[in-house]
């Protein structure tokens, strides 16, 4: 059995989360919205100062650790009371379908505790297997979103939220 941790860091270890980005970005999303959007998000939401302001902004990150390994990260927002976002939840592609995401997932809800009335999040509408991986963690879909985050590239999502029991 995997031992699976979330850890907080923050702006010192920015790093270790743009390698991940990068890994993960460009071996899943070309075939869901082409290399030259990829690398666009990956500069545009990955870099140094981007993620800084993510963070002083309050997004709380966590590396996603597998045997004290970084395998994934997430970025979680406190939107309002008992209202959470899921900014970012990324393992590494290599590792998927080993039951890890849902692992991971649960250690963020077991992290918010009760505190945790409601989660949303954004999702490609071309990225089927996280979309399906999130019916089965429980999201539902709310409702159609695009996005238009410059150079003429548009976030074409579906916004998705999931409700505690």
């Amino acid at each position: 059995m995997v031992n699976l941790q979330l850890l907080k860091i923050g702006p010192g270890e920015i790093s270790i989360i743009r390698e991940l980005a990068d890994k993960i970005w460009r071996s899943h999303y070309p075939e869901v919205i082409g290399i030259k959007q990829v690398e666009f998000m990956l500069e545009k939401f990955y870099n140094n100062d981007s993620m800084k302001v993510q963070m002083l902004e309050g997004q709380q990150f966590f590396l996603i650790h597998s045997d004290s390994k970084p395998i994934g990260f997430i970025a979680i927002t406190d939107k309002n009371e008992g209202e959470w976002f899921l900014n970012k939840f990324y393992i590494d592609t290599d590792l998927h379908r080993q039951g890890l995401g849902r692992k991971a997932f649960e250690l963020v809800l077991a992290l918010l505790g009760d505190s945790v009335k409601t989660m949303r999040l954004q999702v490609n509408r071309q990225n089927y297997k996280p979309i399906n991986f999130y019916f089965k963690m429980g999201f539902v879909i709310e409702r159609v979103a695009d996005f238009d985050i410059g150079d003429g590239y548009f976030m074409n999502d579906f916004v998705m939220v999931w409700h505690a029991k």
